[in-house]
């Protein structure tokens, strides 16, 4: 990471210069994969209102998305190039002008958020290599979190995704998992990846909460999305009427510096 980052949402709108307001759109189209959001009170608001179409009709299961994601590119409709394919041969539906917005290499990336979820859906923030080369494809997770796997017996707690997914990278070797960790998601709490040569921390509220002892060696670019998941319906049939939501204070970036984590 060659500078600092950050967006803390004090614009009217979100900034083009770094986010793409939509979640692959390669393999859908812009019209179908366009985020419903606001940024308003110096957040960015990602929700899923209950007219919003399937992301990718057809040729996924049935699942819709709001996300923004800061770069972008594929190649030509009818190729196989382009980030994230969800299965082997997958093809590009709809060509997108190249567009890197903010691809660090490197640093730690923070992220302060909260979300509101049901049983049938699910937010995340994760980095994901360019895919400018095939290999140059593996994940950092900052958070993923299912609506189904919060608990609110004695303690609110959450079951929060972190760590490292290979891919296609041979250099990368799965490394997730997701530890429940005595959280109320629904408040505001900042997810982050200390991310160096060889070593991954992840951290939640300035606690390290995991280490990997490795790391992807490129740029990667941002994925802030929130996900339903219509099949899963009979999950959430009391709460028919809910609308998830992903909030996000700010993200930033931090050059490599000489840091104690907890």
């Amino acid at each position: 990471m060659a500078r600092a980052f950050a967006d803390e949402f004090d614009a009217p709108d979100l900034d083009a210069d770094v986010w793409i307001p939509h979640y692959l759109p390669q393999w859908s189209s812009r019209a179908q994969s366009a985020a419903t959001y606001e940024v308003a009170d110096s957040a960015l608001r990602l929700t899923i209102p209950p007219q919003q179409a399937l992301w990718c009709p057809g040729d996924h299961e049935p699942l819709r998305v709001s996300g923004v994601q800061s770069g972008v590119f594929s190649g030509e409709v009818g190729s196989t190039i382009g980030q994230q394919p969800f299965r082997e041969g997958q093809v590009v539906r709809e060509f997108q002008p190249t567009q890197w917005g903010w691809t660090p290499e490197y640093g730690l990336l923070e992220v302060r958020a909260r979300m509101d979820l049901s049983p049938r859906s699910m937010a995340g923030v994760w980095m994901v290599g360019l895919e400018d080369e095939s290999t140059r494809c593996a994940e950092i997770l900052l958070f993923e979190v299912f609506g189904d796997a919060l608990e609110t017996d004695d303690v609110l707690t959450a079951a929060v995704g972190m760590g490292l997914r290979p891919f296609r990278d041979p250099a990368i070797t799965d490394a997730f998992s997701a530890p429940r960790l005595p959280i109320d998601v629904s408040e505001f709490h900042v997810y982050a990846a200390d991310w160096r040569p060889g070593r991954t921390d992840f951290l939640v509220d300035g606690e390290r909460v995991k280490t990997v002892d490795q790391a992807p060696d490129y740029p990667m670019q941002m994925m802030v999305a929130v996900f339903d998941f219509p099949e899963k319906a009979a999950l959430a049939a009391d709460r028919p009427d809910h609308v998830p939501l992903l909030a996000v204070d700010y993200v930033r970036g931090k050059p490599q510096e000489r840091r104690d984590v907890r």
